[in-house]
């Protein structure tokens, strides 16, 4: 047991390591966040119910937004960076806590009241259908308590570099949701996978107590309020909360648009969208969590041209990473669907539309990966005006845009022809949800080349170091993905499309086939990525084997 305990709490430093650490645990969350999904979708499908069940989420996850944002690590990591007594760091973390948790308890108890005014101002159509909504949504309120509180002592785990600690929450958090749909779901109905969230919440925030614990923090005496350093947090924390918030703002306005364009519409949304948080989560956040406190630390420090090399390094990986996928993840768009969500109530018109929501959100995957990296790389930097004004115009940006959109689309049989032909849903009902994953993605890819500018502008070494990069990504996107088209028309032939292991086996070869294209062309542009990927992974081996020895 105290072999497993020093494992887990063992520290990690350096980027790539904490990256791929942080990616590979990332990855088995995104197993069991699929695994939740097709459990979702095979229970209800695209209909009502799971539209009910998404929406519950969204005032709860504007309170997380509005209220845990404003102590989150963001915020905490470069306070605790610049603090070096431990005292002063026990003291900030105790007050944070306290101060938090009574904040978080009047709001929940004042929201509680008022769910079922706000829930009929939101959402009047699912709430006219049934209450149930009003239920889930009181219940949801418990989460971002325990997400906020996690979020507060994950700022201690990252800074001592303990990321495994932090990298288990979210498969707790997703193994509970999954208990709660296969096991209380049949017995209480849908408040009970509601509670399977909130006990989610809690094994996240609860992974992280015991270390903290032992580093001295959370002790009774730390549990006071000094209102001159909650002051001088809340100020710090505002305009990274606002900047923070306004991409959940602009999501939360889409999902709102989606619930009046008829049942099923909120549930493809969100369906899709969680897809491609799967690899954002194990790229875009891995990279960007990973090089946040290095950031912060040399920052601190003046260390400004190791901060900017970090940068540099941490963007070349991810246009390394994400590039190729886009690709792959196009063309084996409806085969994803199929094998993640494709089973039970959900059929083939929930998947074809699924799929195409999908191929829209993907094509900013870059782009939000990127987006992340530099909000993170300004904040440790102390800037918070920049990435506030960069992100809210962007959000309203979408918001319109998507609105827009939709308008458009509505009256124009040419771009609805266009499209439905483009992304294969030809006869299908509620394609117009379509546009709301493109304004989306559209505004994604907007906001990131407005950082990359910034940041070109305000350091000045940015382009130069990334361009080799981007083009060889997309030469190895453009090749991966034409492999991968290729294999598919061979392999259709091969296996039984209409089985689930007929899909599976030719989503896998066909994923392998354009994997081999996408390296093929690294290796033949001479990456520099691929070998430093190849000599970290060795260096990587070469440390660990001495602990499996032991």
């Amino acid at each position: 047991m105290d072999r497993i305990l020093k494992f887990v709490e063992r520290e990690v430093r350096g980027l790539h390591e904490t990256a791929y650490l942080l990616g590979l645990f990332a990855l088995l969350s995104t197993f069991l966040a699929f695994f939740r999904d097709r459990l979702l979708a095979a229970s209800f499908g695209a209909g009502e119910t799971l539209d009910i069940y998404y929406a519950a989420f969204r005032i709860p996850d504007i309170v997380f937004i509005a209220v845990a944002s404003l102590v989150s690590v963001f915020i905490l990591v470069p306070i605790l960076t610049q603090s070096t007594k431990e005292e002063e760091r026990h003291a900030l973390i105790g007050n944070i806590v306290t101060a938090f948790s009574l904040a978080m308890i009047g709001i929940t108890v004042l929201l509680w009241i008022a769910t079922p005014f706000l829930a009929t101002l939101i959402f009047p159509a699912l709430v006219a259908k049934d209450t149930v909504l009003i239920t889930l949504t009181r219940i949801l309120l418990l989460q971002p308590f325990f997400l906020g509180l996690s979020g507060v002592i994950a700022s201690v785990t990252q800074v001592h570099g303990r990321y495994l600690l932090y990298a288990i929450g979210p498969l707790l958090y997703n193994a509970s949701i999954i208990l709660g749909i296969i096991t209380f779901y049949p017995l209480w109905g849908l408040s009970s996978i509601a509670y399977g969230v909130v006990l989610g919440a809690v094994l996240h925030m609860g992974i992280q107590i015991p270390f903290a614990l032992r580093r001295g923090y959370l002790r009774r005496v730390d549990f006071t309020l000094d209102f001159s350093q909650l002051r001088h947090v809340v100020a710090t924390s505002i305009p990274r909360t606002l900047s923070m918030a306004s991409n959940n703002i602009a999501l939360f306005a889409l999902i709102i648009i989606a619930a009046t364009l008829g049942a099923g519409s909120v549930s493809v949304f969100s369906l899709a969208f969680n897809l491609q948080m799967a690899p954002l989560s194990i790229i875009g956040a891995s990279y960007s969590v990973a090089a946040f406190p290095i950031l912060a630390r040399f920052f601190a420090h003046g260390e400004t041209e190791h901060f900017c090399n970090q940068v540099i390094t941490a963007t070349r990986h991810i246009l390394f990473w994400s590039i190729p996928l886009i690709g792959l993840a196009i063309v084996l768009r409806a085969h994803i669907v199929r094998i993640v969500l494709g089973s039970g109530a959900f059929d083939w018109a929930d998947t074809r539309l699924t799929a195409a929501a999908l191929a829209l959100f993907i094509i900013s995957l870059a782009a939000q990966a990127l987006s992340l990296l530099f909000v993170r790389g300004y904040y440790a930097a102390g800037e918070t005006l920049k990435p506030l004004v960069v992100n809210v115009s962007t959000a309203v940006g979408t918001v319109v845009s998507g609105y827009g959109l939709l308008i458009w689309f509505q009256g124009n049989e040419v771009a609805r022809y266009f499209t439905e032909a483009l992304l294969r849903v030809e006869g299908i009902t509620g394609v117009e949800i379509l546009m709301l994953p493109l304004a989306y993605a559209l505004f994604a890819i907007v906001n990131a080349v407005i950082f990359m500018i910034m940041f070109e502008r305000d350091f000045g070494i940015l382009w130069k170091h990334i361009r080799r990069t981007l083009f060889n990504s997309v030469a190895a996107g453009v090749f991966g993905a034409f492999f991968a088209r290729q294999a598919l028309f061979i392999l259709d032939d091969v296996f039984n499309i209409n089985t689930f292991i007929g899909v599976f086996l030719i989503a896998v070869f066909a994923w392998c086939v354009g994997v081999f294209g996408a390296w093929a062309t690294f290796k033949l542009l001479k990456s520099k990525e691929l070998g430093e990927i190849g000599k970290a992974a060795h260096n990587k081996f070469w440390r660990f084997v001495p602990i499996i020895r032991r």
